[in-house]
């Protein structure tokens, strides 16, 4: 009789086979955990990781249209601070509605680039700048902005030149024109504002359109006045939301602050060509601050 016959079997390897197991026990004693299930469990931190991090930090936010030239153009891409204006069921993926009402709110200051949920449907994120905080008179006559009856300073600069691109066309052929190497670019009229404590940035002034002059719109509590930098060319708090524009925008529905210039690209690029990556990028917008 062979040894196997008369020999009992190990106690371990018995209960190796009984259980399907394909492998004994570590030596520790200790069973080694399976491989799909450390990759899994990796996998969840991740996402969760994610999820806290576009949430209540940051969150990368690509601009769809030219109502903020000349600061913002079509194809750039940012990344807004989400912690600047406090949190609310719009911070979170999907508008989950598992904040109550707004946390750690702060208000914005004016002349702050501000990400948010537009109204009337509150489930597209735009860009505008703060010019009204609640309590604020604002005007617009002739072109010119007025906040609490004092004009806002408006310097003229030099004109405003981008090229055209397949991210860019000309508002219109008044402005088409062409650069130092014959290449066709627009060429917008450019101003320098200086809001009352201070804050300067450029707008684009195209012309007399009917929202060059307004009534006195007086900000509510707890809602902001915003506007496009592109004065004319900028659906924004001067038009009501019948008339496809935003009106008084709750404070609520701020998702957060421009902070950094993540990546610019003017639309050129093809997937199939990869040198194309490169040459469509606006390397000299990347990495700028607001």
């Amino acid at each position: 009789m062979t040894q196997s016959e008369n020999q009992p079997a190990d106690p371990a390897t018995v209960a190796a086979q009984d259980s399907g197991a394909g492998a004994l026990p570590a030596a520790d004693g200790q069973a080694k955990p399976k491989k799909d299930d450390g990759f899994f469990a990796s996998m969840a931190w991740l996402i969760l990781a994610v999820v806290v991090l576009r949430s209540f930090i940051i969150s990368p936010f690509s601009i769809p249209s030219e109502s903020m030239l000349p600061r913002l153009l079509v194809g750039d891409y940012l990344f807004a601070s989400k912690w600047s204006y406090g949190f609310s069921k719009y911070s979170l993926p999907f508008s989950i509605p598992l904040i109550p009402g707004r946390i750690l709110a702060h208000q914005p200051a004016r002349g702050d680039i501000v990400i948010f949920k537009a109204p009337p449907s509150n489930d597209v994120d735009w860009v505008k700048r703060v010019i009204g905080l609640p309590g604020d008179q604002i005007q617009m006559k002739g072109g010119q902005l007025f906040i609490n009856g004092k004009s806002v300073p408006k310097v003229k600069t030099d004109d405003f030149v981008v090229p055209e691109s397949p991210n860019t066309h000309c508002y219109s052929p008044e402005f088409e024109s062409v650069d130092d190497k014959g290449l066709p670019v627009c060429r917008y009229p450019q101003f320098r504002e200086t809001l009352p404590e201070g804050k300067s940035y450029n707008v684009l002034d195209l012309g007399q359109i009917p929202r060059d002059d307004t009534a006195v719109y007086v900000v509510p509590e707890g809602a902001l006045f915003l506007m496009g930098d592109n004065r004319d060319n900028s659906l924004d708090s001067r038009y009501s939301t019948d008339e496809g524009g935003i009106s008084f925008v709750p404070q609520g529905n701020l998702v957060g602050k421009a902070s950094v210039m993540m990546f610019s690209t003017d639309g050129s690029a093809s997937w199939i060509k990869p040198w194309t990556w490169f040459t469509a990028a606006r390397w000299s917008r990347i990495g700028g601050m607001f």
